[in-house]
C-alpha cells in the first residue's frame, strides 16, 4: 500500500513492462523510489522489427544503468555509417546522410526490449508477469488484478501502450482510433533467404539502410548483423474505403499478392528481396488526436509513452520520447515530494513539460512522410529535388537532456500549475476549454500556498 510516512520513499506502480514501462522503472528507481512493474503477459517473445534509439534516450539510459547498458544497446543497432534515400523506380541516390540523423541506432525491437528488461531487473525492480489489471481506484490510487487482489501506491503510471486501459480512466471514456489513411506492410526474416539472389547482393552481407521514395509510398530497408537479418517496411497511402477499416493489431497477416501490386515499378534490387519474403504483417497505421490531459482527475494516475504520445514509424522517436518522458516524470516526482498537493503539482508539471516536445517529435514524422511522398511529384513538374528537402531532421532532437531541462524549467512551470490548482481549473494540453480539478486538491493548494 502507499505509505503516509513522509520518510518512506514514494511508492510507484507501473502498468506495462514494455520499453516505456522499463524506462520509467529505471528512471524512478534512479531517483530512489519504491517501484513495481505489473505486466499482463506471462512471457515475452521476440516480436516486432526495426526500432530506433536516439542519443537523447541513450544518454539517460547510461545515466541510470551505466556504461554497460549503453554499450549493450548500441551494439544491437545497425552499424552502417550512412543511409541512402533513393528514387522509387531507378534506385538513384537522391540524398545521403549519416544514419545517426535518422533514428540513432536501429535494431530489432525484441533485442532492445530484452536489454531493457534485464536492466530493470538488475536495478532491483520487480517485474510481475502474468498480472492482468481489471480495474483502478484513482482515489487511493490502486489497481485490482483479475484474481481480485488489490495493490495501492502513491502514484500509478500507465505505460500500457496504444491500447491503454489506464488512458480510459484518465480521459473518462474509451477513445477509438481512426485511420491515418496509411498502412505498413512489414517483414523481418533471415538474410540467408536472399543469398544467391544477385539483384539483392548490394544489401546482403553487411549492415545497410536504404529508403526508396515514390508517389504516396516509400520502402525502408534495414540489414542487420552483417546481413544475417533483413527487414523491409512498405508504407502506402490507402485509397479504397475498405482499406481504411481500422484493425488495430500488430499481428494481422499481410497479403503478399497486394504487396506485389504495391511494388510495381520499384527498383528491382529491393523488389526482388520483397518478392522472396516468406510472409509479412499488414499494420494499419491508426491515429489518435492529442490528449487534453495525461493525468487523472485525482492527479495520481499518469500516462507515459504510447498510451499518451504514440508516434508514426517515420518519426523514429517513439521509444526515445517514452524514455524522455520517464526521465521528466521521475524528476518532477522527486522535486515535488509526497502528499496530495506535491503529487498534483508534480504530475501536472510533468505533462506540461512534455507535451510540446512530444508533439514536435510526432509532427516531424508526419512532415517527413509527406515530404517523401510528394518529392517525385515535383520532379514530374520539372523541378530538381534538393537533397535537403527529403532528409530526416531528427538530429536537433538528440542534444536535448530531458532531466536537465525539467530541472531548469521546474520552478516556472510548477508555479503555473500551483496557480491553476488554487483556481481549481487546469489548462488542457490540447483543445478548447479547461478541465476542472477535484475540490479537495484546489482547497489544499490554496491553504498551503504551494
Amino acid at each position: 500500500m502507499g505509505s503516509n510516512n513522509p520518510e518512506a520513499p514514494l511508492k510507484a506502480i507501473i502498468i506495462g513492462a514494455g520499453l516505456g514501462g522499463c524506462a520509467a522503472a529505471l528512471a524512478l528507481k534512479a531517483q530512489g523510489f519504491d517501484v513495481t512493474v505489473y505486466e499482463r503477459l506471462k512471457t515475452f517473445r521476440r516480436l516486432g522489427d526495426s526500432l530506433g534509439l536516439g542519443e537523447n534516450a541513450l544518454k539517460l539510459l547510461r545515466r541510470w544503468g551505466g556504461q554497460k547498458l549503453y554499450d549493450d544497446l548500441c551494439a544491437i543497432g545497425n552499424q552502417a555509417e550512412d543511409m541512402q534515400i533513393r528514387e522509387w523506380s531507378s534506385g538513384r541516390v537522391l540524398a545521403r546522410q549519416p544514419l545517426m540523423d535518422m533514428a540513432g541506432y536501429i535494431g530489432h525491437r525484441g533485442d532492445y526490449h530484452e536489454v531493457f528488461l534485464q536492466a530493470t531487473r538488475d536495478a532491483g525492480v520487480p517485474i510481475l508477469m502474468g498480472h492482468e489489471i481489471t480495474s483502478f481506484d484513482e482515489s487511493k490510487p490502486s489497481i485490482t488484478l483479475s484474481d481480485g487482489r488489490e495493490f495501492a501506491a502513491d502514484v500509478v503510471i500507465g505505460a500500457d501502450g496504444i491500447k491503454s486501459r489506464a488512458r480510459e480512466l484518465v480521459l473518462g471514456f474509451k477513445d477509438h482510433p481512426r485511420s491515418s489513411g496509411y498502412s505498413c506492410f512489414r517483414a523481418y526474416f533471415p538474410g540467408s533467404i536472399l543469398k544467391g539472389e544477385p539483384k539483392c547482393a548490394e544489401f546482403v552481407g553487411r549492415d545497410s539502410v536504404n529508403i526508396w521514395i515514390g508517389d504516396d509510398t516509400h520502402v525502408i530497408h534495414n540489414s542487420l548483423r552483417n546481413g544475417e537479418e533483413f527487414n523491409w517496411i512498405l508504407t502506402r497511402k490507402l485509397s479504397e474505403e475498405k482499406d481504411r477499416e481500422i484493425t488495430e493489431s500488430w499481428f494481422q497477416e499481410g497479403d503478399l499478392g497486394e504487396v506485389a501490386r504495391c511494388i510495381e515499378g520499384l527498383d528491382e534490387r529491393i523488389a526482388a528481396a520483397i518478392r522472396r519474403t516468406p510472409g509479412c504483417l499488414d499494420w494499419k497505421i491508426c491515429y489518435r488526436d492529442p490528449l487534453a490531459t495525461w493525468v487523472s482527475a485525482s492527479h495520481r494516475v499518469v500516462l507515459l509513452g504510447d498510451s499518451c504520445h504514440a508516434h508514426l514509424p517515420t518519426s523514429a522517436q517513439g521509444a526515445s520520447q517514452a524514455t524522455e518522458s520517464a526521465a521528466v516524470l521521475a524528476v518532477c516526482l522527486k522535486l515535488a515530494g509526497k502528499g496530495n498537493v506535491p503529487l498534483a503539482v508534480s504530475t501536472r508539471t510533468y505533462e506540461k513539460l512534455r507535451f510540446a516536445r512530444t508533439r514536435q517529435s510526432q509532427t516531424n514524422g508526419e512532415d517527413l512522410r509527406d515530404r517523401w511522398h510528394n518529392a517525385l511529384k515535383n520532379v514530374k513538374a520539372g523541378r530538381e529535388i534538393d537533397p535537403e528537402t527529403i532528409k530526416m531532421r531528427n538530429r536537433p532532437l538528440y542534444a536535448f537532456d530531458a532531466e536537465a531541462d525539467a530541472m531548469q524549467r521546474w520552478h516556472a512551470v510548477s508555479s503555473q500549475v500551483a496557480e491553476e490548482l488554487r483556481e481549481g481549473c487546469i489548462t488542457p494540453l490540447f483543445g478548447p476549454g479547461s478541465r476542472s480539478v477535484t475540490g479537495v486538491i484546489a482547497a489544499e493548494v490554496g491553504a498551503t500556498g504551494a
